[in-house]
């Protein structure tokens, strides 16, 4: 993913290539007087979408203690003494 920042003038003579850079990932910034103004970044529907997710894959990487639903003691509320 690359940045690339443009000033306000030449985003507009230039929007459908910005426009097609933002839907290929890459971060379009628009600047005027060295200001940055806005960024563009695609819509869902046009946008690529995200890579699948992959089950199992980060299976035994964490743990829930047993006691993970269990109610909190005072203690915890208001402080250890």
């Amino acid at each position: 993913m690359t940045t690339q920042t443009v000033d306000v003038h030449d985003a507009q003579t230039k929007l459908h290539k910005l426009l097609s850079l933002a839907l290929e990932g890459n971060e379009v910034i628009i600047a005027e007087d060295n200001r940055l103004m806005a960024k563009l970044v695609p819509f869902f529907p046009f946008s690529v979408p995200p890579k699948s997710r992959i089950a199992g894959l980060n299976k035994d990487k964490i743990w829930v203690s047993k006691d993970f639903n269990e109610p909190l003691s005072d203690e915890f509320w208001i402080g250890a003494k």
